[in-house]
């Protein structure tokens, strides 16, 4: 066994003058025979398996000339003094040493094994991702001598040369991107390819770049002006990023560009923020979208630099919109269309300058909405008075915008037949009424705006004036889906089933009377609706009718208890209307009045040409003294008429004036004139705005809504407190407004009191050791 040693040591001095020489000319990259090659492979196949020592001192030997070489390699690049020539003999004896990394490890194939101590079959198939021993020499030889030695000139050459660029100097930018590539193909750690790399060349670049725009960037700035300053940042950010998809490595998982991106934002854009931000008031008072876009794309960039543009744009949105509001006040407050086309103008002026400033960006859309609510809810410019009874104080009243109210009068002038629905197509129709609707959707206060469009439907469906009964029910199933409370949907859906089965019911009855011969119930159209959908009982008014429709009134009572017995059926003649025949000197006319007037009217049928004292006229009519004086006014004062229907004395300014003595007679000059002529024959309708109620019941209305407020309230607090069993305060309130919000927007006030309320009655009760926590009580 000893002998077979000597003879491996032997084998192995022997051998190895014979395979130096081909290890060098791989090493030079000169031409290599086949049979030089094999003999390479055989060589180190016997030196290893036959020596216990062979592997070691081949792999001493490989170090020493590989190092040998890498010196020799050193000195012929740093034969070069300027940078270019520097980069580029490194770039080249680089090039050509990592190629040969491929090819000299292969002959030493049974080194790795023999080193490893593995079979070789098991190193062939070994991970692709580690290094061969001899590869990994090749690298860490290189990295320790020259790299090691002459990095911080190479790195210091390739900013310089970036720097020249970015100064718009040219220069041959392969010479970056090899040195580039050599720190990434140089480590030979498995772990972490690109650790030379990015603690070296990266981190050089990455600080080069940051102080060549500390030096630059506030030059620029105090030269320039912010606004041309912003310009410059963005168009530096582009080309940076494009310079770092060049210059830095892009390969999956390596985040050169990203840290880069970072580096050029800090110093090109969050050293400036205040600055730049203090400008952003002023672009979006003046609508400067461009100029807004691009401070948007720089402060997207920067920890919490949209925030401040947020604010401005929220107190931008609810200044000019107060302020323009303001400004038309004298106008808007007395014209619903005006109104709703005032605050759609401000939407979407607003809504326009987040799509060209801010791209329609959900951010700064929220901060729009935020605001426009405000805008929309504001009761400074209007406001609608609804009474809150205090204990022991009385009652006073609660100040909310009237916005709700005018959005149900458009609403209405769009559904009714009016010279503005007249005017417009199906489709700009539905058009308007989608605008309401969206407006609509900003309101706090949406029980308000029921109310009222409840009233206008009642009285176009009651006075049959729809200008489309199709857009009337189509409107209904709109608001069902912008979120209305069901139970307010389905009453005004009732309220047209109500009118179609009234309609079958009149046919009825008009075919029954039609077989007695009497005429007049061809001309007697009766409404028979479910009081429930439609009317509150204090609605109800007294008056005597005219004897004609008196004596009918049984005959209609009589056939609708036939056709359902147990149902009563209660007039409403404060809702209904008719046409009389009127006649005086001029000539005759067809005049459109309501129950009230006729009733009035119908106190001359027999004296057409006396005057009647007020006194007299209440006598007659046994209508409320409120009523009679709103009555009376709408036929000696309509505002649509020249000549008016009746006449009194002494002249009165309004219902007030009126005194028991006051005299009233027809105007027997009554005509209707049209272009200055007066008309013989025609067709007038003094209804105006039918009224649905008294003054009485207005009051109960807007007792009601706030009554039903504290209902809503309470019953939502049970329904969470039933499903929670335990909640904060804190988290009650916002479920609270959250399950009311398409209602109403309680106020704190409010809610507190329902709390107390509750607490009282012992539907719950505060926890004993946290007076902010509540326990529903079963």
């Amino acid at each position: 066994m000893a002998m077979l040693k000597s003879q491996g040591q032997l084998q192995f001095e022997d051998k190895w003058p014979s395979m130096r020489p081909t290890v060098l000319k791989l090493l030079r990259q000169e031409p290599v025979t086949r049979a030089e090659w094999q003999d390479l492979f055989w060589s180190v196949h016997s030196v290893c398996l036959w020596d216990d020592k062979g592997p070691n001192k081949v792999h001493e030997a490989l170090q020493t000339d590989i190092l040998e070489f890498i010196k020799q390699a050193q000195t012929r690049v740093l034969q070069h003094q300027e940078d270019s020539a520097l980069l580029k003999a490194y770039i080249a004896e680089w090039s050509k040493f990592f190629a040969q990394c491929d090819y000299l490890p292969k002959p030493f194939g049974q080194l790795e094994s023999s080193l490893s101590g593995k079979p070789h079959s098991t190193i062939q198939k070994k991970n692709q991702g580690e290094e061969s021993i001899v590869r990994k020499l090749m690298l860490d030889s290189w990295n320790q001598s020259i790299f090691s030695n002459i990095k911080h000139r190479l790195q210091g050459s390739a900013m310089k040369l970036v720097h020249a660029e970015r100064n718009g100097e040219a220069f041959d930018s392969q010479l970056v991107i090899g040195v580039r590539e050599s720190y990434v193909n140089l480590s030979s750690d498995a772990e972490d390819k690109l650790k030379i790399y990015r603690d070296n060349f990266e981190r050089a670049y990455l600080d080069a770049t940051a102080s060549f725009y500390k030096a630059k960037a506030p030059q620029y700035l105090d030269a320039n002006g912010v606004q041309n300053y912003m310009r410059y940042a963005e168009m530096k950010l582009k080309e940076e990023e494009q310079r770092a998809q060049r210059y830095l490595e892009t390969r999956k998982g390596c985040n050169s560009v990203a840290a880069l991106t970072e580096c050029c934002v800090n110093a090109l854009v969050t050293a400036f923020k205040e600055t730049i931000l203090a400008e952003g008031p002023g672009m979006i008072k003046r609508n400067e979208t461009e100029k807004l876009r691009l401070m948007f794309s720089l402060m997207d960039r920067v920890p919490d630099g949209i925030q401040p543009m947020l604010c401005y744009l929220e107190e931008h949105v609810i200044n000019a919109g107060l302020a323009d509001m303001m400004d038309a006040a004298d106008t808007i407050t007395t014209d619903s269309e005006k109104y709703v086309e005032q605050l759609l103008a401000l939407f979407n002026k607003f809504s326009e300058l987040v799509s060209e400033a801010f791209g329609d960006d959900p951010r700064f859309l929220t901060s729009r909405d935020k605001a426009y609510r405000e805008v929309v809810n504001d009761t400074k410019i209007f406001k609608l008075d609804l009474p809150v009874k205090n204990k022991g104080v009385g009652t006073k009243t609660q100040p909310e915008s009237k916005c709700p109210e005018l959005l149900a009068n458009y609403c209405d002038m769009l559904l009714r037949k009016t010279p503005l629905s007249k005017k417009l197509t199906s489709e700009e129709v539905e058009r308007k009424l989608k605008d309401v609707l969206l407006v609509l959707k900003y309101v706090q206060n949406k029980d308000v705006f029921m109310r009222y469009h409840k009233a206008h439907l009642t009285r176009r469906l009651i006075l049959d004036t729809s200008a489309d009964n199709e857009k009337e029910e189509n409107m209904v199933e709109w608001l069902r889906e912008v979120g209305m409370p069901a139970d307010y949907v389905n009453k005004l859906a009732r309220m047209f089933q109500d009118i179609k089965v009234s309609e079958d019911l009149n046919t009825e009855f008009k075919e029954a009377h039609r077989n007695n011969n009497e005429g007049i119930a061809e001309s007697i159209n009766i409404k028979i609706l479910n009081a429930g959908a439609w009317a509150r009982s204090s609605d109800r008014v007294s008056v005597s009718l005219p004897m004609e429709l008196e004596d009918y009134i049984p005959e209609v009572e009589e056939f609708y208890r036939l056709k359902h017995s147990g149902r009563k059926l209660q007039w409403h003649h404060l809702m209904s209307n008719g046409i009389i025949t009127f006649t005086n000197e001029v000539g005759k006319f067809d005049v459109e009045v309501t129950t009230f007037q006729m009733a009035v009217l119908f106190a001359w049928n027999q004296r057409s040409k006396e005057k009647i004292t007020y006194e007299n006229l209440k006598l007659a009519t046994e209508l409320p003294d409120s009523e009679l004086r709103r009555t009376l006014w709408s036929l000696v004062a309509f505002p649509k008429l020249k000549r008016q229907v009746l006449l009194c004395e002494p002249e009165a300014k309004s219902p007030k004036d009126f005194g028991d003595s006051t005299l009233f007679h027809v105007n027997q000059q009554f005509s209707l004139i049209k272009n200055g002529k007066v008309q013989k024959r025609g067709k007038i309708n003094v209804i105006g705005r039918l009224q649905l109620s008294t003054e009485k019941s207005k009051e109960e209305d807007n007792e009601g809504i706030v009554q039903l407020r504290i209902l809503r309230v309470q019953e939502a607090i049970v329904k969470i407190m039933k499903m929670r069993k335990k909640i904060t305060n804190a988290a009650l309130q916002t479920e609270l407004v959250e399950i009311l919000k398409n209602m109403f927007l309680p106020s704190k006030k409010m809610i507190k009191e329902q709390i107390e309320w509750l607490i009282e009655h012992k539907y719950m009760k505060r926890d004993e050791d946290n007076i902010n926590m509540f326990i529903y009580m079963a």
